[in-house]
């Protein structure tokens, strides 16, 4: 797309220039720079800028009440000085299982690699996994053995295991959700927050299902899982392999003030050991047991992790997890929104739209206090729009929006400075020179307003130039006088020619004057057009005129019966020179028209440099259609040979006759030999057609002798022999062919 746009772009800057192009120099800068501002997009320049505005609304958004329907079981610090291990052993995890179950939660989600034994307790681990159907384990997906941490067995042969691996942005952040995965032997994961997010769902009766508009998106409950692309929002040349979605980070609001249980409910790995824990947390829940110690490194940034000061504050890795499940569960009950973007064609639409808006609120306001208060305001709608739209779910690109508002803002400022002093420029030079020429003389601008006026125009016009500056005819001529001039302006504006044109001219005192006015179109460096007049009297001239044409009318009348003779006279010398340089019988050129033609011919073509063709053309088997039907019917088929050798052939080519049934063709101006010989087997099919006269249907063929300059002649007298020899060839060779000299 950005290539088209780059041609069109091209097109425009080295279209014709008109003088009317200045009403579409706004939308010529606004193209021009919104183009400018796609280019850099296209690179990836934005990008960064893009993510921290998404990161933005992010934090701005106001705290969702959602249900808790996720309660985290942290490994802390205090949990792993209690327990004194690490990793946790199996008999610990094994416990924390076992007191989950007792309050029937409806999905464990275990965020803790696992692919090894940790004595003691394997063994009643290996018993809690097989006795807990609700039970999710966590692996890690990779590209090769050495990146790969698996499940435990006994989860991954009961298809309870997801991935957790996560999609980082080039700033560190994730905005992304990986769902499916296919790994090196193309078998399909799901991730660990869309397993527990679907055995959640399936106790509401929710399952997954393709959509009926496109069999490649999943559809669940009220929400569809419109994959990633790699244009998508204000990325660029994004990773989209697997099937991700833009996350929609919920905000839930906290209901307490301590921090570690913001914003999902967290209990430590030893409250729960201790059934320290209230029932109503685990019951009906989704529980996840990962590690938010900070000795534990699985810190990950999300959008709501940076603030404004600069301080950044990650989340653990389990919380992640959390993030996920409770916008998957969000969307697919209560409907709420998905993140979504614009498709490509409607990005670039709105970019250029603020473009036109950004010189079209410029053009219209000219106070620079208030242009640039105009500006401010606009860009703080745009914003405001897009943040308004993030609430419904929508990433709106806002850097492209508001770079191509102000730059061409900016860039038609710069013009409009240039056009104001090249216009003053241009006026005082104008003034200038035109009050040296005696001849009244106007300069106008394209809104018919006299802008330059010389002293002798003043004078003749009987008004002062104070008074005419920045006035139009209408003001100061009678109607129908100004209409004339105003027609005649616009036909030099829109033709961009000069023109001269016959008018009446009524001064200040009422005295009408017959002028002769030549306009012409001028145009100064910044692209402002300027019509200048120039006028003559022709009062007394017009007066002799008329005195002329009246003498000239009483000549005419005694020269009308001469000029009859003399055209009847003229009629018999056509008709003559007719008869000299044509055929009788078909119309066609004769040998002598033909000999003059070639030899005009073969002088263009020599001062051309340029290829000429003569074909000598003889009818197979004629005589036998005399002998057999009669000279008239021969002499009718001649005539139709004629009209269709005339009618496949180009208006420049001469179709001759030279007498009996040859016929020369001459081609002027061919590119090469090849269209030689499809003319010729044009001619040769043309000829082969039947022709049908009364109740007799006769069929002829021809040989064509062919003779081309300067191949194998430069004079006249030796390519027609060489014509006329190829022609005989081509009788001998059997005929209805033609041949080459």
């Amino acid at each position: 797309m950005i290539k088209q746009l780059g041609k069109v772009f091209l097109n425009l800057l080295f279209r014709q220039k008109q003088p009317l192009s200045r009403k579409y120099r706004e939308l010529i800068t606004a193209f021009c720079v919104a183009v400018c501002i796609l280019v850099l997009r296209s690179f990836g320049l934005l990008q960064s800028l893009e993510w921290a505005a998404l990161d933005q609304f992010f934090r701005l958004r106001p705290d969702e009440l959602l249900e808790n329907h996720i309660t985290i079981v942290a490994i802390d610090e205090a949990s792993l000085r209690q327990l004194n291990s690490w990793p946790i052993t199996d008999k610990a995890i094994a416990s924390v299982l076992e007191k989950l179950k007792v309050h029937k939660p409806r999905a464990i989600g275990l965020n803790i690699y696992r692919d090894l034994p940790v004595e003691p307790g394997h063994e009643k681990l290996i018993e809690a996994y097989k006795s807990t159907p609700n039970l999710v384990g966590v692996e890690l997906l990779g590209h090769n053995k050495n990146t790969i941490v698996s499940a435990p067995r006994e989860l991954s042969d009961r298809h309870q295991v997801g991935f957790n691996n996560v999609v980082l942005d080039g700033d560190g952040k994730i905005r992304r959700s990986l769902l499916y995965w296919h790994d090196v032997d193309r078998k399909l994961h799901e991730s660990l927050a869309l397993k527990l997010a679907l055995l959640y769902l399936k106790n509401e009766g929710i399952t997954p299902k393709q959509t009926a508009s496109n069999q490649k998106y999943f559809q669940l409950g009220k929400a569809v899982f419109h994959p990633f692309e790699p244009n998508h929002g204000g990325y660029v040349e994004a990773d989209a392999r697997g099937y991700q979605i833009l996350s929609n980070f919920p905000k839930p609001a906290c209901k307490n003030l301590q921090v570690e249980s913001c914003p999902f409910r967290q209990v430590s790995l030893i409250d729960v050991l201790a059934n320290r824990v209230p029932k109503d947390w685990i019951s009906d829940s989704i529980v996840l047991i990962g590690s938010t110690a900070p000795s534990l490194p699985d810190d990950v940034l999300i959008p709501y992790s940076s603030r404004l000061m600069g301080t950044v504050q990650p989340v653990a890795g389990i919380q992640l997890q959390a993030y996920f499940i409770s916008e998957f569960i969000a969307a697919a009950l209560e409907g709420r929104p998905l993140l979504k973007v614009w498709s490509d064609e409607i990005e670039c639409l709105w970019i250029f739209a603020w473009a036109y808006l950004g010189v079209a609120t410029r053009r219209r306001i000219q106070r620079p206090s208030i242009s640039g208060l105009s500006i401010v305001f606009c860009c703080l709608l745009l914003s405001g729009y897009a943040y308004v739209a993030f609430l419904d779910g929508w990433w709106i690109p806002i850097f492209p929006g508001l770079l191509t508002f102000c730059g061409s803002a900016v860039v038609l400022t710069y013009q409009l400075a240039h056009i104001q002093e090249e216009l003053k420029r241009s006026k005082d030079f104008l003034g200038q020179v035109i009050n040296t020429i005696p001849d009244p003389i106007f300069v106008k601008n394209e809104k018919h307003q006299w802008i330059v006026l010389n002293e002798a125009y003043c004078q003749f016009i009987g008004y002062p130039k104070t008074m005419l500056i920045e006035k139009s005819d209408y003001d100061f001529f009678p109607k129908h006088e100004a209409d004339v001039f105003r027609r005649q302006d616009n036909q030099v504006l829109w033709s961009q020619k000069p023109q001269e044109h016959e008018e009446e001219f009524t001064n200040a005192v009422g005295k009408t004057y017959l002028i002769a006015t030549k306009r012409s179109l001028h145009k100064d460096a910044a692209g402002n057009f300027y019509l200048v007049g120039v006028i003559r009297d022709i009062t007394q001239r017009k007066l002799m005129e008329e005195q002329l044409k009246d003498t000239a009318a009483k000549l005419s009348q005694s020269n009308t019966e001469l000029s009859q003779s003399n055209d009847e006279l003229k009629r018999k010398e056509d008709q003559m020179r007719y008869l000299a340089y044509h055929d009788p019988l078909t119309g066609l050129p004769n040998r002598k028209y033909f000999a003059e033609q070639l030899h005009e011919s073969l002088e263009w073509a020599r001062s051309n440099n340029l290829l000429l063709v003569l074909l000598f053309i003889d009818l197979d088997g004629f005589k036998q259609v005399n002998d057999s039907l009669g000279h008239e019917i021969g002499d009718r088929v001649l005539v139709t040979i004629a009209q269709r050798l005339n009618n496949s052939l180009r208006g420049t080519d001469t179709v001759s006759r030279l007498g009996g049934d040859e016929f020369t063709v001459i081609l002027r101006a061919i590119s090469n030999i090849k269209v030689v010989a499809r003319v010729a087997e044009k001619i040769l099919k043309t000829i082969t057609e039947p022709i049908v006269f009364d109740k007799h249907t006769t069929r002829l063929s021809a040989s064509i002798g062919i003779s081309i300059y300067p191949i194998n002649s430069h004079d006249c007298e030796t390519l027609i022999k060489q014509a006329d020899i190829a022609m005989y060839c081509a009788k001998h060779l059997g005929k209805n062919r033609y041949e080459f000299a």
